[in-house]
């Protein structure tokens, strides 16, 4: 058999030739659907592609930004300018209402201008009529003595008194600070000039202001041993508040005073209180 092949082989190439290799076989490459049907199993279809994402609407601008560049700087200009008025409207307004300082008597006619007649206020900043003065409350009293006679006491500061007790106090009572300055207040808005009083709240105010300065007198023993409080007079004290250093305004330092009329004690007290004198002895 192996002569045989060997003889094949020779016929094949001839008696004189030399045996020369086989060329190689040219295998064609197989089509992708032969690949895949040969190795693997068919993939399974690929699933539809979903519908692409809507693309967002472009955005709308609104107020000033949808206007055009010429006109966003018109609209900032009138912006500017209206801030500006209001900033100086308040200012006026401000130093108008404000008290007298230095601003508004450089420039009170420009203020004035501004103000009057649209824009007139009848009102005072922080309080309705600021106070710059201090208002001492003061009274004497006339005493009946034991013996039969008469003496006049000196004047008792009340507002002093107060201010003794407010001072360093971090609690002060409502009635330190203002039974003995609203009862003043009260008898001022009743009574004109002359002391005499106006309207039907003038009798109260006044016997309103006699109970406080009696109980005062009472509290400082006024009366002394066996003398009783027969008349009390009231009269207040006024001076200005010194302007700061900086400040060329001029005041006058002389205190002025209101002295109101004696005012007798009702007969039942004068009893109430010899009574009580009687008892402590």
């Amino acid at each position: 058999m192996a002569d045989a092949h060997a003889a094949g082989s020779a016929a094949r190439h001839g008696p004189d030739e030399e045996p020369q290799a086989a060329p190689p076989a040219v295998v064609p490459s197989p089509t992708p659907s032969a690949v895949v049907s040969s190795h693997t199993p068919p993939p399974a279809p690929a699933p539809a592609a979903p519908f692409p994402p809507a693309s967002p609407p472009p955005e709308s601008r609104v107020g000033v930004a949808a206007l055009s560049l010429r006109y966003q700087i018109g609209a900032a200009l009138a912006l500017a300018v209206v801030a500006i008025a209001v900033c100086v409207h308040i200012g006026m307004v401000f130093l108008h209402v404000a008290p007298p300082n230095t601003v508004t008597k450089q420039h009170g006619k420009a203020i004035d201008d501004w103000i009057y007649p649209e824009f007139e206020q009848n009102w005072k900043l922080f309080a309705p009529n600021p106070l710059q003065q201090n208002i001492a409350v003061q009274v004497r009293a006339e005493v009946a003595t034991g013996d039969g006679g008469t003496r006049t006491t000196g004047w008792y500061d009340l507002s002093a008194q107060d201010g003794r007790a407010i001072d360093g106090n971090l609690l002060p009572s409502h009635t330190q600070q203002n039974e003995l300055r609203r009862a003043w207040d009260f008898f001022l808005a009743t009574h004109d000039a002359q002391n005499r009083p106006v309207g039907l709240r003038g009798a109260l105010s006044e016997t309103y202001l006699r109970h406080i300065v009696e109980l005062r007198l009472d509290r400082a023993d006024a009366a002394g041993a066996g003398g009783v409080v027969e008349r009390v007079q009231v009269r207040s004290r006024t001076t200005n508040v010194r302007p700061p250093k900086w400040s060329d305004e001029q005041v006058s330092d002389k205190p002025t005073y209101r002295l109101l009329p004696w005012w007798w004690v009702p007969k039942d007290r004068a009893d109430a209180e010899a009574a009580t004198q009687e008892g402590a002895r």
